[in-house]
């Protein structure tokens, strides 16, 4: 079928939105696996790592405090 949608975690065809809760993956199953694998830093943009927000003031000396 032309325009079918495959689950982005298994591949098997996904059914459409308003049938499938777990859209656009298969089963919630596979919607589980794909957020284990962001929780667990599996999916990773390139580039230098980002700081952890723990900054202090005194680094942000060009923003006024309010």
């Amino acid at each position: 079928m032309p325009g079918e949608r495959r689950c982005p975690t298994c591949g098997t065809p996904a059914e459409a939105r308003v049938a499938n809760e777990a859209w656009p993956f298969c089963s919630d199953r596979c919607r589980l696996q794909d957020l284990g694998r962001w929780f667990g830093e599996g999916y990773r943009i390139p580039g230098e790592r980002a700081g952890d927000g723990s900054g202090t003031l005194s680094d942000r000396d060009d923003e006024e405090a309010p």
